[in-house]
């Protein structure tokens, strides 16, 4: 089974969210930190919520944040994304040989499901698995433990792509074989990536 995170991994939709970030800090005359962007990257939008109200000491609950992000990201994983260089070449190679997919993601269910719905990807995948719907992020193993019981294959039948290196580090730990994806606005991890990863890819296109 290959296992394929979204964002930053399939499709370039990392700005949306560094965006956001900047502005939602922005209105609150606070600054976009290391400190911030470790807190919410790659992370399920709920415990996101959680650490931005303590952050930002926001007066707001979690549901308002949650609103308020998903407010002004408005329409773009409908107009702006698009899908990342040899993806889709990959994803048809891939269905011809028989391969089984699925897509394991962090994301919103409603962005991910408007996003592989709008650029076509969506007919390769024969399950999506919602972290925030299990309520694990990805760094936690039992995330892709569950994920693979969920299409009935065990986690050593699993190759997993992703541009995290938390989400990479869970996989492997889960047993699974990992490629590292690059992507531009998470640079700075990719040393560490790595050294993670069984195999690690600046684009699809040097899938064979």
């Amino acid at each position: 089974m290959l296992i394929f995170d979204m964002d930053g991994t399939l499709i370039d939709s990392n700005g949306i969210w560094r965006d956001v970030d900047i502005a939602f800090l922005k209105k609150r005359n606070m600054p976009y930190t290391k400190e911030y962007y470790e807190g919410v990257a790659h992370t399920i939008f709920p415990l996101a919520a959680v650490f931005t109200k303590e952050y930002c000491q926001l007066e707001e609950s979690t549901d308002e944040i949650m609103a308020e992000w998903m407010e002004m990201a408005g329409d773009m994983y409908a107009t702006a994304v698009t899908v990342k260089p040899g993806v889709r070449a990959y994803l048809e190679r891939c269905r011809e040989r028989g391969e089984r997919m699925m897509v394991l993601t962090s994301s919103v269910p409603e962005h991910c499901r408007t996003a592989l719905t709008h650029l076509g990807l969506m007919d390769f995948f024969e399950r999506i698995v919602f972290a925030q719907e299990l309520g694990l992020e990805k760094k936690n193993p039992e995330c892709f433990h569950m994920a693979a019981a969920a299409v009935g294959v065990k986690p050593e039948e699993c190759t997993m792509f992703d541009d995290s290196v938390a989400a990479c580090r869970g996989a492997k730990a889960a047993g699974l074989q990992v490629v590292g994806v690059y992507d531009e606005f998470f640079d700075m991890t990719w040393d560490e990536m790595q050294q993670v990863c069984d195999r690690c890819i600046r684009s699809f296109e040097e899938m064979a």
